[in-house]
């Protein structure tokens, strides 16, 4: 069952790039006692992620934390090196924290996974955005498909927060 609003989210461990390389980062770690704005992307450069999901977030980070969000993180069934380099590429280094999910636990775990086996990319997140308060899912935004993003969108999200 997918997680819903209410929930706490479930303590799982991702990879993000520290200084010296890849470092594990719990739920605990990322969430406990902040305001995070989540959003999920079914694997970073495919076309829609590139060009319409990370921009619009890269474009309203400020706006995010204008209203009082802590931090903005993205998170994809990608490793570390690539989601660092996207990042770069992106120009979200700095401004969003790249959450690797590689063999997509906490996909799983918090039921977002959806199964693209069928076009070579295997197991990834389904496409949502969230927010996030200590942990806890205060609202949640899940696409219908994953060429989708208007749902999940820092748009979407920014007209949430009020």
């Amino acid at each position: 069952m997918a997680i819903q609003v209410g929930d706490k989210l479930p303590e799982t461990t991702f990879t993000v790039m520290g200084a010296e390389g890849p470092e594990p980062k719990s739920t605990n770690d990322l969430f406990g006692g902040k305001k995070v704005v989540l959003f999920a992307v079914p694997g970073a450069y495919t076309p829609t992620c590139s060009k319409g999901h990370m921009p619009g977030f890269v474009q309203n980070v400020d706006g995010l934390k204008g209203k009082g969000v802590d931090a903005v993180a993205c998170t994809s069934v990608n490793d570390v090196f690539v989601m660092d380099a996207w990042a770069k590429d992106s120009g979200a280094t700095g401004n969003i924290d790249m959450l690797a999910d590689g063999s997509a636990d906490f996909a799983k775990a918090v039921g977002l996974e959806i199964d693209l086996t069928a076009r070579g990319l295997g197991v990834r997140s389904q496409r949502y955005s969230m927010l996030v308060e200590d942990g806890v899912v205060t609202k949640l935004n899940v696409e219908e498909a994953p060429p989708n993003h208007d749902v999940s969108s820092a748009v979407t999200m920014l007209s949430q927060l009020g």
